[in-house]
């Protein structure tokens, strides 16, 4: 058979709110907003340039079951203009956007085929090709259940065979669970490729046949690193090439200052603004945590009088005239230089209680946020980890402030 060329995409989530980036500089906060717009953006361009056969999006479009109209707005716009270069869209809707959401609906362009609540098959003739594409969307928000049962065995030889699964690998938590499966549960389909949604983490699960997550395209918070994108995927009946294609506007990382054999504080700010340059030349525009390594004893004192949060303020100054932008989001340093203070037993009292609280009491410390009318749609569920997390940076925040405050 002619080779066949699809974009595998997910998880556009159109219009985040990007949580816990308010203290951003206006300018800077509104290019953070675009981002997921301009990611989307590139994803068109790259369609038009290239024109692969038709494009498969796998669930989570918007960010929300409310989607904003500007949101949707982008979106058809986008769709409008696959549409006159002739490429066909199939749609599959996720947990955050799907299909008993409430919001001001807009009609969708004739190249755009939505997969319905129940699991379907689409056929698509390409070039005397046969190629069937199987999905559903989202009825409502959770859908907790397996659904592979629902997936039809491909029996046709000379058909190419697609599936569409917004849902979480058996056993990954990382997430909140959806639409559970197992790789083996996939690969007794019979199709010739999954096309994954839900997990935000790019992942080939299975390279023959390929299961794969392309992973979000712009990253929104921290557990969101790296670059950002899609799969442009080739397929014969022999092989399939699938070549990442990255979309982020603004990329999320972790970075790391040496602070070997650095003595002086205007050392310091040097080597994180160099640290800060490479990361802009290589990638662009960021938001960057931080973290001090090899700071010698002699050198502690660098730390020891002045507040981290001090030092973060000053290496903020000097990015602020620097573009692309980078915005520190924290600065962190080896675990026994963070910050020092007097380890009174009223500190040492409050540091106690918060290690000592479990999973329940932290979830009602943070309750009525997350019961609040209009902010819990800006808030993600609150994983295992992430309440470590919180525990750890209210520990840091607290000895921080101690730390200002003594004497």
């Amino acid at each position: 058979m002619s080779s066949i060329r699809f974009f595998h995409t997910a998880d556009l989530h159109l219009d985040s709110p990007f949580k816990g980036m308010s203290d951003l500089p206006d300018k800077a906060f509104e290019q953070l907003r675009n981002s997921t717009f301009e990611a989307f953006a590139t994803l068109i361009q790259k369609a038009i340039e290239e024109k692969p056969d038709f494009i498969l999006i796998v669930g989570d479009i918007y960010d929300g079951e409310d989607r904003s109209l500007r949101a949707q707005k982008i979106f058809q716009d986008g769709m409008k203009q696959l549409g006159q270069h002739k490429i066909p869209v199939v749609i599959s809707y996720g947990n955050h956007d799907h299909l008993k959401g409430k919001w001001t609906r807009f009609s969708l362009p004739e190249n755009v085929y939505v997969m319905p609540p129940k699991t379907t098959t689409l056929v698509l003739n390409i070039r005397d090709v046969q190629v069937n594409i199987y999905g559903f969307s989202y009825p409502e928000r959770h859908v907790t259940q397996s659904m592979i049962d629902t997936y039809p065995v491909a029996t046709e030889q000379d058909a190419v065979h697609i599936g569409m699964l917004h849902g979480s690998l058996q056993g990954n938590t990382t997430h909140d669970v959806y639409a559970p499966f197992t790789v083996e549960e996939l690969l007794s389909k019979n199709y010739d490729y999954w096309a994954l949604g839900h997990i935000h983490k790019r992942q080939v699960l299975h390279i023959d046949p390929p299961i794969i997550y392309p992973g979000n395209i712009q990253s929104r918070h921290r557990k969101e690193q790296g670059i950002k994108g899609f799969y442009d995927v080739t397929m014969t009946h022999f092989a399939a090439d699938c070549t990442f294609i990255p979309t982020s506007t603004i990329v999320y990382d972790n970075l790391q200052v040496d602070c070997k054999n650095l003595i002086h504080a205007n050392e310091v700010l040097k080597a994180c603004a160099q640290v800060l340059e490479d990361f802009r030349k290589q990638f662009g525009a960021g938001v960057v945590w931080l973290h001090l390594t090899n700071i010698e004893e002699q050198n502690m004192s660098l730390f020891e009088e002045t507040s981290m949060l001090e030092w973060l303020e000053v290496i903020r100054e000097q990015e602020e005239d620097n573009t692309p932008f980078i915005w520190v989001h924290s600065l962190e340093a080896d675990d026994h230089t963070v910050v020092t203070y007097e380890p009174t037993l009223a500190a040492t009292s409050v540091l106690e209680v918060l290690g000592d609280w479990d999973e329940q009491q932290l979830k009602k410390v943070v309750k009525d946020l997350y019961q609040h009318p209009k902010g819990s749609r800006y808030l993600e569920d609150l994983t295992s980890e992430d309440l470590n997390n919180l525990v750890l940076e209210a520990k840091q925040l607290f000895i921080q402030k101690i730390s200002m405050t003594k004497g």
